[in-house]
């Protein structure tokens, strides 16, 4: 059995006294691939230092998270897109619009996730959508870019039914983590309706840890506790939930 994360910060500082045994709790738990989200320029070398480490379990994104989108934006973007010059990512991302911080940079937020969407066309790769607060402005931006290159996770979905399905219908799977395991969390009223072909996993660690570790940091080996939840949620065994949710993860990088 393999379990894929599919979004984990495991460059973040909060891993920096113990991320060996941390990698080693997720290997024990059957967690062997990691795909490693981007922020901004402040966190390439980590992310660099981090695959170097781990190069056959890590795979690496690149893109301009949009809580980073700020007056210098444009500089971030340059920086993204010599990134992709210089070496080969797996996906763009994470990328989308935030706005339960700051609304008041909404336009610059489009413009840098529209950006980064044309550029995720041109290497023919997937994108991994951020989004909070901001559904009906994330859907407007994939509306204006859909086409059949377009393609990826909405990641750590959050919605509703409908929401999902019109996630679905941009070519998107929906990343599910620690938010499925919580009591008021709403996923699983409705998650059996969204076909497990359309789901796979992630962590966001050391954000959003599931239950029975809300509110603590999160980590890739707590993957496991969202996989039992999706078990109970499609009443299949946790062996099934691995082996589709791992090909989906393959069939979307490549890897």
């Amino acid at each position: 059995m393999i379990l894929t994360d599919t979004h984990t910060h495991l460059y973040s500082k909060d891993f920096d006294e113990d991320r060996a045994e941390v990698l080693q709790r997720a290997f024990e738990n059957n967690v062997r691939r990691f795909f490693i989200p981007a922020i901004d320029s402040t966190h390439t070398k980590a992310m660099y230092e981090l695959k170097e480490q781990f190069p056959d379990n890590l795979h690496l994104m690149m893109g301009l998270h949009p809580t980073s989108v700020k007056e210098n934006y444009e500089e971030e973007l340059r920086h993204v897109e010599e990134e992709f010059q210089k070496r080969d990512f797996i996906a763009v991302g994470e990328i989308g619009i935030d706005l339960y911080w700051d609304k008041t940079l909404l336009q610059q937020q489009q413009i840098a996730f529209k950006r980064q969407i044309q550029l995720a066309k041109k290497y023919k790769l997937p994108i991994v959508i951020h989004c909070r607060d901001a559904f009906n402005e994330v859907f407007e931006v994939l509306e204006s870019e859909k086409d059949d290159d377009l393609f990826g996770i909405f990641h750590c979905f959050t919605g509703n039914l409908e929401q999902a399905q019109k996630a679905l219908s941009y070519n998107m799977k929906l990343g599910i983590g620690g938010v499925a395991t919580f009591k008021n969390g709403g996923l699983d009223k409705f998650l059996v309706e969204i076909p497990l072909a359309n789901i796979v996993l992630e962590t966001d660690s050391p954000y959003l840890a599931p239950a029975p570790y809300r509110g603590k940091r999160n980590e890739s080996s707590y993957l496991k506790l969202i996989a039992d939840k999706l078990s109970d949620i499609y009443e299949v065994d946790i062996e099934t939930i691995a082996d589709v949710t791992t090909q989906n993860s393959i069939d979307i990088f490549g890897v």
